[in-house]
């Protein structure tokens, strides 16, 4: 194809632009924010928070941008792997996995990295705008528009054989779809009135090798902090720790260090040692997560050619979960698959709908589980709920106490293998096998 355009220039633009360069001549990412060296723009606050790259995300990250992993951890990025990983459930440590992997960074650093390696590719520029607008013709996308973002002047109108929407949960796409005679993707959420708060803090010797430390709530304590706070701890660029903790409705943490570091001093021992000794720097960032939301695109009957969504333009879940990242890293897999199967520039992407929305589905799944035993969540709640969850907590039980039941546990909440893998015959003996012997 001659031009593709990427609407948005954030981590799900970014992987969707060094695709399209694979098969473009020439992509163009619109990006309405000021980006600047750190990896920090004004108009994405989340940016601040701790972001978790999950080891399928990790491993996607690899494979379209070879030798990051090595570029970030020179740059002061931490690499965790074994017993530098540790997970906890109601404060106790789970069965270690030997395998487990997983990159200490922020997600500024991180992206800043991934920003410079598609600038570098030659058939991809970058443009400073805000879309206004998406061209239609015969029943395909065939360009937009644009506006400078501040005073909203006329910016330029670029025409293109192929468009993705990668504007974030918050896009225009939709309305603009609407307005033209298009019917919008039906929309599946889930309230679920997440907040979360993030701070840094100067990172000596007081955790050893640790590189991450996750703690979650167990079934039997729900969301409530009655054990343990939820929260984690990341070893990240610049000898720092960044630890983010999370609630539900009236749990939720605000912006005062007091508060974040007593509540640190709840939870498990490494977060409980960085309270006590560290120093934290800045101020604590706070962010609200109202609801997740998916919009599935294969129960339209008609969409434009030449046009896709990724990124939280297409599905935004749970963020406790660290899915995000490896989600628009796995859109970029799907959209690879699909342009090179060769479409009509005339045709719906289907396939890419449905592959992308088959990956979509699986972390849907789990976290909606998940969000579901939160005592203020309301459904809607699928068909056997009460049964799968039953199952669920006897599974969590399990991979607390034995590495074989972990690991395969692991796998799936780290998106390498689907949901369904936790319903194999032999792992769910094993996993009976060791709830009956404690």
């Amino acid at each position: 194809m001659r031009r593709a355009i990427v609407m948005g220039g954030s981590y799900a633009g970014l992987f969707a632009a060094r695709v399209l360069s694979d098969h473009a001549e020439d992509v163009v990412v619109v990006e309405p924010d000021v980006i600047g060296d750190d990896g920090l723009g004004r108009r994405t606050p989340q940016r601040h928070q701790l972001h978790a790259l999950l080891s399928m995300g990790h491993t996607q990250l690899e494979r379209w941008f070879p030798g990051i992993t090595e570029d970030l951890v020179s740059g002061g990025a931490r690499l965790g792997e074994g017993d530098d990983v540790q997970f906890y459930l109601d404060g106790r440590l789970k069965a270690p996995v030997a395998g487990a992997r997983m990159l200490g960074a922020t997600r500024p650093f991180l992206e800043s990295h991934v920003r410079r390696r598609v600038e570098g590719l030659r058939n991809v520029r970058f443009r400073r705008g805000q879309v206004t607008g998406l061209l239609l013709r015969n029943g395909r996308a065939v360009g937009v528009t644009t506006a400078v973002p501040e005073g909203g002047t006329a910016g330029e109108t670029f025409d293109a054989d192929f468009v993705v929407d990668a504007m974030g949960r918050n896009s225009p796409l939709q309305d603009w779809l609407a307005r033209h005679g298009w019917d919008t993707a039906p929309v599946d959420t889930m309230r679920i009135d997440l907040g979360y708060a993030t701070a840094v803090f100067r990172r000596g010797d007081e955790l050893g090798n640790t590189v991450i430390a996750h703690s979650s709530p167990g079934p039997a304590s729900g969301y409530r902090p009655t054990l343990t706070e939820p929260g984690a701890l990341a070893a990240v660029e610049g000898d720092r720790w960044s630890v983010v903790l999370a609630g539900y409705a009236d749990h939720r943490p605000g912006p005062d260090p007091e508060e974040f570091l007593r509540r640190m001093r709840r939870c498990v021992s490494p977060i409980r040692t960085v309270a006590d000794t560290s120093e934290m720097i800045g101020d604590v960032k706070t962010y609200r997560f109202v609801e997740s939301r998916r919009r599935v695109h294969t129960r339209l009957s008609r969409f434009p050619g030449g046009l896709v969504v990724v990124g939280d333009a297409l599905a935004s879940v749970n963020p406790v979960y660290g899915q995000g990242l490896t989600l628009s890293a796995l859109a970029a897999n799907a959209l690879g698959a699909h342009l090179r199967s060769t479409p009509s520039p005339q045709a719906p992407a289907w396939d890419y709908f449905r592959l992308a929305e088959s990956v979509i589905d699986g972390a849907w799944q789990l976290s909606t589980a998940a969000d579901l035993a939160q005592p203020h969540v309301t459904g809607p709640y699928p068909r056997g709920y009460r049964m799968q969850k039953w199952v669920a907590d006897r599974l969590t039980e399990a991979s607390v106490r034995d590495a074989a039941v972990n690991e395969r546990y692991m796998d799936v909440v780290n998106m390498q293998m689907p949901p369904k893998a936790l319903t194999d015959v032999r792992f769910l003996a094993r996993a009976a096998r060791v709830l009956l012997s404690g």
